[in-house]
């Protein structure tokens, strides 16, 4: 078993919150945590609602979660029952002690949120992302494998590259056929599977709803909105946004679109191994992705994440900002990175307080006064100064 960093976070939260939600997508390692957590809780009930024996055993929701007061009760795949939701407020407002409530939802963040606002001031909501550079050894080719493969630990895990890219193939065609399906998505699973590749080709640029529709044989651009929307909530892709500062300049205001597992952006492609990956034009937005998901898993809570970028192309590629403190983060994939005269530019506008230079390097060093390069297992250190 990965040993992940979310086990202390979760812990720490049903000890504050009567429920907590975690979200991911399907085989991100929920479950596993989740019986971690509960096998540490004499008396904890699992339930996974896939299984038609343990939906049956809710039938009476109010009768059996009431009979379990005194028990962490853990709700796997919670969005297949929505109507749970409801019977959940009355049931922590009867007894309002921690730890009560633990359920894991694969579905959408927003839908997922959406059902889940009859517990405002009830619930805490945690994120487990795939598995992250902080979680595995320090050694480069363990930060290759894990960049090449992705974070899904059947996928990191396997035998073979062979054995993880047909995983990672498999698992997309499921996702695509059954679980979007189980959310109730109505979008022909072909037509969703070539706007998903489309993404990966197109792995950390603006997005263009006309352009890509276009590309797409046609379509709509409220179609390719759809899709997107879709594929942000399923925790496929990211939307990250611009950084609007008031500066009197042209800003570049469209989102810009990550597939948001690395592994996933390969099996998209076709790369099924290092060499392909090192020689294909997509490499360099490739970690750029990466880089992005690492950054965003070790966000202090509360804070902002963005991208900065002017129509005269001034940019940062990454801009944090917690209270009054802003960060600034440019990815470049070289052994010794250079930066362009919009990288100093980008600091002046911001006015950051540090900036930091993320490339493949196995020790942080100065750039200059408040800017470094860093590796990536320098980046919880790095936001750690918000």
């Amino acid at each position: 078993m990965i040993d992940r960093r979310a086990h202390a976070r979760l812990s720490d939260r049903l000890t504050r919150a009567p429920a907590v939600l975690l979200l991911g997508p399907r085989q991100v390692g929920k479950s596993t945590l989740a019986r971690a957590v509960a096998a540490a809780q004499p008396g904890a009930i699992v339930l996974d609602l896939e299984r038609a024996s343990d939906r049956a055993q809710l039938a009476e929701p109010e009768l059996f979660l009431a009979r379990h007061r005194e028990h962490l009760v853990v709700l796997d795949e919670v969005q297949l029952v929505p109507e749970l939701f409801s019977a959940l407020r009355p049931e922590i407002d009867a007894q309002r002690r921690p730890g009560r409530f633990l359920l894991l939802g694969s579905a959408s963040g927003e839908l997922m949120r959406q059902r889940s606002e009859s517990l405002a001031g009830r619930i805490s909501y945690l994120e487990l992302p795939p598995v992250l550079a902080a979680e595995q050894p320090t050694d480069l080719a363990s930060l290759q494998q894990l960049w090449l493969r992705g974070g899904f630990p059947l996928s990191l895990l396997a035998p073979d590259e062979g054995a993880s890219f047909e995983w990672r193939r498999d698992f997309i065609e499921s996702f695509l056929l059954r679980d979007l399906a189980q959310m109730g998505v109505q979008i022909a699973a072909e037509s969703l599977h070539r706007f998903w590749r489309m993404q990966a080709h197109l792995q950390g640029q603006q997005f263009n709803a006309l352009a890509l529709g276009a590309s797409l044989g046609g379509l709509a651009h409220t179609t390719t909105a759809r899709y997107l929307d879709t594929l942000v909530d399923a925790l496929m892709l990211r939307r990250l946004e611009p950084v609007l500062p008031n500066l009197g300049k042209r800003l570049v205001k469209s989102p810009k679109v990550y597939v948001r597992d690395s592994g996933l952006v390969h099996a998209l492609l076709g790369i099924a191994d290092l060499d392909a990956l090192q020689g294909h034009p997509i490499v360099g937005a490739s970690w750029e992705g990466f880089v992005i998901e690492q950054i965003a898993a070790a966000l202090p809570q509360g804070a902002q994440l963005g991208y900065y970028r002017t129509a005269a192309g001034t940019e940062m590629d990454v801009v944090v900002s917690h209270g009054q403190r802003t960060l600034g983060f440019e990815i470049k994939f070289s052994m010794a990175p250079t930066v362009t005269k919009g990288f100093w530019t980008a600091i002046a506008d911001l006015k950051l307080d540090a900036a930091f230079v993320v490339a493949p390097v196995e020790r942080a060093y100065p750039l200059k006064a408040g800017v470094e390069v860093i590796g990536v297992h320098g980046i919880a250190e790095a936001l750690a100064t918000l």
